[in-house]
């Protein structure tokens, strides 16, 4: 089942592709014809992206599969639990994935999306 862009993927999205780095902001033009393919069930918010590629133009990148972003996830505190990953296949936006480094605190996409907008 496909579900259009929800605003907090999109929202994650925008935080984590720098707007001043070229390939970041070729990769933004791909999220108005982004959708949810499929979702993680563990409940981390990982999302995986269907994409109309008839309406963007592929990133130049290398073959196969790369990390197109990465932020790392800070707490109130300062502590460290986590990163948020953006994927690309083929020069195309692929998935938001929400890694957690510790079983001492679940890792959300809304959880990343509040510690995202806090440290802007």
């Amino acid at each position: 089942m496909t579900e259009s862009l929800p605003a907090d993927v999109a929202d994650v999205l925008g935080a984590v592709l720098n707007a001043e780095d070229p390939v970041h902001v070729a990769l933004r033009k791909q999220i108005p014809h982004l959708s949810v393919r499929a979702r993680c069930t563990c409940g981390c918010g990982t999302a995986y992206f269907e994409l109309d590629t008839s309406e963007v133009e592929p990133v130049a990148t290398r073959p196969g599969t790369v990390v197109a972003a990465e932020a790392q996830l800070f707490t109130e505190t300062g502590e460290c639990p986590g990163e948020v990953l953006v994927f690309m296949q083929g020069g195309y936006l692929s998935w938001l994935e929400v890694c957690s480094w510790s079983d001492d605190i679940d890792i959300t996409l809304a959880a990343a999306r509040q510690w995202l907008r806090s440290r802007s």
